[in-house]
């Protein structure tokens, strides 16, 4: 039973963002072996431009916009934000000469891994629900005695979905170190 869980739960988290800084590790040795190292300074932009646009699920979410299908801009939310991770971690590479930046690297890293356990952790609490409410309605439960013995396992689930309660805030922190890089790299360009 453990390992299954470790299968099923931890691996494709552990495995995500592996797969993500590994990635970013093979991309920036790659442009290293090229001597196109010139390129992973400018992939910031469309990895910032990608993170960015995952915004759109947030803000239909939040019904600012109305525009696209909640699941469908969910799927590109997820798609968009760790490809413009990978483009922004290949653009840090492995040079340490600001903290700005790698301030914001970090957060975004946080932000990544946050993202994830919330996806995982939802996807685990509404399996384990519908599975709940399965079992009971073979058991012949319905209706008011069905909702009475779901009730813990409901309102675990309504607590598990407010994990954006705590993404939020790394995601502002994230926005705000970025921005300050951002700005920073703009007023210290040498634009001779």
């Amino acid at each position: 039973m453990r390992a299954r869980l470790v299968q099923r739960e931890v691996l494709p988290f552990v495995a995500a963002l592996a797969v993500l800084v590994l990635g970013a590790l093979a991309i920036d040795a790659l442009l290293h072996l090229l001597h196109a190292v010139w390129i992973g300074r400018y992939l910031g932009i469309p990895g910032t431009l990608l993170i960015l646009g995952s915004v759109a699920y947030s803000l239909r979410k939040r019904k600012l916009i109305s525009v696209g299908q909640p699941a469908q801009l969910l799927r590109w939310h997820e798609r968009m934000s760790w490809l413009g991770a990978l483009m922004v971690l290949v653009h840090a590479g492995i040079h340490f000469n600001a903290i700005l930046g790698w301030l914001a690297v970090l957060a975004m890293m946080v932000n990544v891994a946050s993202g994830l356990v919330g996806k995982f952790l939802l996807a685990r609490s509404r399996q384990r629900l519908d599975e709940a409410r399965a079992g009971l309605r073979e058991q012949g439960l319905g209706g008011a005695e069905l909702d009475e013995r779901l009730y813990w396992d409901s309102l675990t689930f309504d607590v598990v979905k407010q994990w954006r309660l705590v993404h939020f805030p790394i995601t502002a922190a994230f926005a705000v170190l970025a921005t300050a890089h951002i700005v920073a790299i703009f007023l210290f360009w040498g634009w001779k």
